[in-house]
């Protein structure tokens, strides 16, 4: 069922349209029905009210719920903030309606609500591209296993293959049946040191992985935003699809992606600390690392290996990639903040660090950042949405203190977007090939 719902979007496509259409027909049928004979100015003025009443109160508690509370940590944009307020205007209308309805007409009404929450709904989603089809939706699985065939091909040559002496793009010969595009299956990576209790991984071997005799390649590590899943790096990302065109440019090289669950559940955070909510550093230090060198073919210097992520999983990257410089030569940094956290500094300090305040400042990025410069080998790129005040603010903190502590870096600024899938999409269109060029995958 999971690869069929993943062919119906929910973000372009018939669907969207056609929600779009049955709350206009939805909000005609309820305005006529409100009109009473002889009374047209009472009508107008009436279908007026409830408009712009139930308009005013969804941007009133987007103003609440995300500036005054500021419980998604993000900054409505001004699309999302639109649609919050068609869907509350449709409500209102048919709200409105009720007293003046038979029981029928009641019903209609009441489903008409759900039809304008859904338009609201939809529209939010597209604006911030989090859920592009039904499968994403419904936490549907999209992804089998990893095909058995490819995987036994990786663990076989697995720790086999020799020091590289040069970079691989300077010695890598394409055979002539190498495919057009990789292959992403879902993988158990084993939290035997951590007990994480992590969910599926998901892997992406690139076209170079997946002829007969293939090179060790590099590997670079991906975490999802939070709430989120493993998934969303590529159902979201698009992250699979944009490495196929790059490799396609590029003989089939490519590095493995592995996406491992950094939170344990989508509404958990556990930060990317050791702390009672979960050892997540542990998981994605030690056990996840581990489990890559028995079960793929990657290569082992430091600068073949490479973390990144989106928002929660920005900060996870800044923090891990700067706190383990002997194993990251890549950080991806999309829309991360200066500190990891759950809440207000005081419920982060007491939940996640046991009430102490000198590992919570100590596991901060920049605290991170300066307690191991000099980075002599490490590459940073570092990108927010130009639209996404907040964020690019903190990234571009981020960047200058690992600019000054030696990371040689490069701050991207998406076009347009926010705090969205559509910044995470640009970041690594733009900073796949700086990071590519680390690996020496490319000239």
């Amino acid at each position: 069922m999971g690869p069929f719902l993943a062919g119906i979007a929910v973000i372009g496509g018939p669907i969207p349209v056609v929600i779009d259409v049955i709350a206009a027909v939805a909000a005609v049928a309820l305005a006529v029905r409100l009109r009473p004979r002889g009374h047209r100015v009472r009508w107008v003025a009436l279908v007026v009210f409830a408009l712009a009443s139930g308009a005013a109160l969804g941007l009133l508690t987007c103003w609440i719920i995300g500036d005054l509370l500021n419980a998604f940590d993000v900054t409505l944009t001004v699309i999302s903030r639109a649609w919050v307020a068609a869907a509350f205007a449709g409500i209102a209308l048919a709200i409105v309606n009720l007293p003046w309805s038979r029981t029928r007409r009641k019903a209609g009404a009441i489903a008409s609500v759900l039809v304008f929450a859904l338009l609201g709904a939809v529209g939010v989603n597209a604006d911030f591209g989090q859920y592009p089809t039904l499968a994403s939706v419904l936490g549907a699985s999209s992804f089998p296993g990893l095909p058995p065939s490819a995987l036994a091909a990786q663990r076989a040559a697995a720790g086999s293959a020799p020091a590289a002496e040069a970079p691989l793009w300077s010695t890598w010969h394409a055979p002539a049946n190498v495919p057009t595009t990789g292959v992403v299956g879902a993988v158990t990576i084993p939290s035997t040191v951590s007990h994480f209790a992590a969910r599926q991984a998901l892997v992406y071997l690139p076209p170079a992985a997946l002829v007969a005799d293939p090179p060790a390649l590099p590997v670079l590590i991906m975490l999802s935003g939070q709430p989120g899943s493993p998934e969303h790096v590529f159902i979201a990302g698009h992250l699979d699809s944009l490495i196929d065109r790059i490799a396609a440019q590029n003989h089939g090289l490519a590095p493995i992606v592995v996406v491992p669950d950094q939170l344990s559940a989508p509404q958990t955070n556990p930060m990317c600390v050791d702390s009672s909510i979960g050892n997540s550093a542990t998981y994605l230090t030690v056990d996840v690392p581990t489990w890559i060198k028995a079960n793929l073919d990657v290569q082992a210097a430091t600068t073949a290996w490479g973390i990144g992520g989106f928002s929660q999983g920005g900060t996870c990257a800044i923090q891990l990639g700067a706190g383990h410089p002997d194993l990251f030569g890549s950080i991806i940094d999309v829309s991360g903040e200066l500190e990891p956290k759950i809440g207000t500094p005081e419920v982060t300090i007491d939940k996640g660090f046991d009430g102490d305040a000198a590992a919570y400042d100590a596991a901060k990025p920049l605290s991170i950042i300066a307690r191991h410069a000099p980075f002599p080998n490490t590459v940073g790129v570092f990108a927010a949405g130009q639209s996404d005040a907040k964020y690019s603010a903190w990234i571009a903190t981020v960047a200058a203190s690992a600019k000054a502590a030696g990371i040689r870096t490069t701050v991207l600024s998406s076009p347009g977007t926010a705090h969205d899938w559509y910044t995470v999409r640009y970041a690594f269109e733009h900073g796949l090939p700086i990071i590519d060029a680390q690996m020496g995958l490319t000239s």
